[in-house]
């Protein structure tokens, strides 16, 4: 039977439509599913940036802890002095202070004064165990001179720190870090003349940094750890970690070839969206980058990297895909009316509709739809509104997981203080102003005392309610241009721009002394804390941020020692004035 014209049309339009929504869905869909695969890879790569900045900190913390001791009249003492007794006072001077850092640094496994003599011979050696940090005496003392980070660290220049590699520890009697995952961070100590006359060493908990920096990501990423020859030291699958150990190899650019250029020194970053991760095989997107370990080891880096199955990447775009089936079913019985209302009822509105999709698909804006009919037409119009509605929403929530990172990145999680890194980066354009404008400003180290005591005795919630107190109560106490910024632990710091004189700035640590001793209301409990304030100030105490910083911190380890809840001015420990006490 011979169709007539409005059979004719109508078939035709109908299959014009049907190519027209689907081809049109296909491109929708195609487009939200690379668009997802692009936030992912931005925002793993972004992650990956953050962890590893947060890493080379906890190192850089370490070889500043390193390089404080290494200064320290002690360890020159105990190297150094003739007689017995004056180095075994200045041996157990040094191991109190090495017993107190393990106290407050939990990633340090171990730490050691070694001699340049007697074949690298430990002369004072703390070590952490499962009841806390011990030292270590007599004839467990042992001989170093044939490890690399000893040999190494005694031929480095004044001022350089030496980093190992990241491997298993395989020395015996390291107590907590023996075969473990670390690295050994190491500086010289030096003698009035310049002469080298022994080492500092202190052995860092990997797994531990990696616990810390990792405990806030998803729990479906996958956190990567390779060294310089491409071996991996962290992977999701703990088989592959430190398989050289065993005598096996499980390389980064075995797994992840795009990132063989990273190993290569090709490239400093790598994204990658066509990996299959070994174990399951699913493929993944995932980002990588490198960094340096030490200036004074070029050749040591390492490679940090988070990937994330493609499979939860695209788990929204599912429901769009469903979506555009919808719309294409609908659209198809909308097709098959009669020739002469399609004709004149289709043509126009599906035009209307299609400018739509592509410029939605363009920018992501909505324009008008024929929402308003009541016909087939005006349902498809709906269902491509609704469509657009979830892919904006969609994005939305994209735009919001992004803001949340950005937010991860640049505040303290717990009092919502800036961290360490957007601190840093003030610190440097307060600097830079104050050099301009030739103006001083201040550093204000704060260490809260007495917080350990609440934290071990009446847990983790109480302590976590007396450091969002403290935070509010620096936050009240200073200026609005202020930056108040917290670096871990109980430790706070306080840039302030633009103060006359020292004086300015002690009047500031009068108050948060002041404010901080006031007690904190928790249930039926009142709860005091005190504070330990090392003040530095520019250009006075340092000409650069490191300087400035190190100055306040080695003035609040003084005001510490000196009996707490006091501050003392980095200048009075240069001129030998003592630190003062709020009274």
């Amino acid at each position: 039977m011979r169709l007539g014209i409005a059979q004719r049309i109508a078939f035709v339009l109908a299959l014009g439509g049907v190519l027209a929504s689907g081809l049109t869905g296909y491109y929708v869909y195609s487009s939200s599913r690379a668009l997802l695969v692009r936030a992912a890879e931005d925002r793993l790569l972004t992650a990956t940036r953050v962890l590893l900045r947060q890493m080379s900190v906890e190192i850089e913390d370490a070889v500043r802890a390193a390089r404080f001791v290494a200064d320290h009249a002690h360890a020159r003492a105990a190297l150094a002095a003739t007689g017995d007794a004056t180095r075994r006072l200045a041996e157990d001077d040094m191991a109190e202070l090495f017993l107190g850092m393990l106290k407050t640094r939990p990633e340090f496994f171990q730490m050691r004064l070694i001699s340049a003599a007697g074949h690298g011979a430990e002369r004072v050696r703390v070590d952490r165990d499962r009841d806390g940090p011990l030292r270590v005496t007599g004839d467990d003392l042992q001989e170093k001179g044939h490890f690399a980070y000893v040999f190494e660290t005694l031929r480095l220049p004044p001022g350089a720190v030496f980093v190992s590699s990241p491997t298993i520890n395989h020395e015996h009697g390291a107590h907590a870090g023996e075969n473990k995952p670390s690295l050994h961070v190491a500086t010289p100590v030096r003698d009035r003349s310049d002469a080298v006359i022994g080492l500092i060493v202190i052995n860092v908990d990997l797994n531990g940094i990696f616990r810390q920096l990792s405990s806030d990501l998803p729990r479906d990423l996958g956190v990567y750890l390779a060294n310089a020859e491409g071996d991996f030291l962290v992977h999701p699958d703990p088989t592959q970690a430190f398989a050289f150990d065993r005598g096996k190899r499980a390389l980064l650019q075995d797994e992840f070839p795009a990132a063989g250029d990273l190993v290569a020194g090709r490239a400093q970053t790598v994204i990658t969206s066509a990996a299959r991760a070994r174990g399951d095989g699913k493929p993944v997107v995932a980002a990588f980058a490198r960094e340096q370990l030490s200036a004074a080891q070029p050749d040591e880096f390492v490679v940090l990297g988070l990937s994330q199955p493609t499979e939860a990447v695209l788990k929204d775009s599912d429901e769009l895909g469903a979506t555009i089936i919808r719309i294409v079913l609908a659209f198809s019985a909308l097709s098959i009316l009669p020739a002469t209302l399609l004709s004149r009822a289709v043509t126009g509105p599906l035009n209307q509709m299609v400018r739509a999709v592509r410029h939605f698909t363009a920018d992501q804006t909505r324009a008008p739809l024929p929402t308003g009919r009541k016909d087939e037409i005006g349902l498809l119009a709906r269902s491509f509104d609704d469509m657009q509605h979830q892919i904006q929403l969609q994005m939305s929530t994209l735009q919001d997981k992004q803001r949340e990172l950005d937010h991860l990145a640049s505040n303290d999680p717990l009092t919502g203080l800036p961290n360490r890194r957007v601190f840093m980066d003030r610190l440097e354009h307060a600097l830079a102003r104050a050099r301009r404008a030739e103006k001083q400003l201040a550093i204000l180290f704060v260490d809260l005392d007495q917080f350990k005591e609440i934290n071990d005795k009446l847990g983790h919630a109480v302590g976590d309610v007396m450091l969002r107190a403290a935070a509010e109560r620096l936050r009240a106490v200073v200026r609005e241009t202020d930056t108040v910024a917290r670096l871990g632990g109980d430790e706070f710091i306080i840039l302030s721009e633009d103060i006359g004189d020292s004086q300015a700035a002690i009047v500031i640590a009068d108050k948060i002394i002041e404010v901080l001793a006031a007690p904190v209301a928790y249930r039926e409990c009142s709860l005091r804390v005190g504070a330990s304030i090392g003040i530095g100030l520019y250009p006075r105490d340092g000409a650069t941020a490191t300087e400035v910083i190190a100055s306040a911190d080695q003035a609040m380890y003084r005001a510490k020692a000196s009996g707490r809840n006091r501050y003392c001015l980095a200048s009075d420990m240069a001129s030998g004035s003592q630190d003062r006490q709020r009274l």
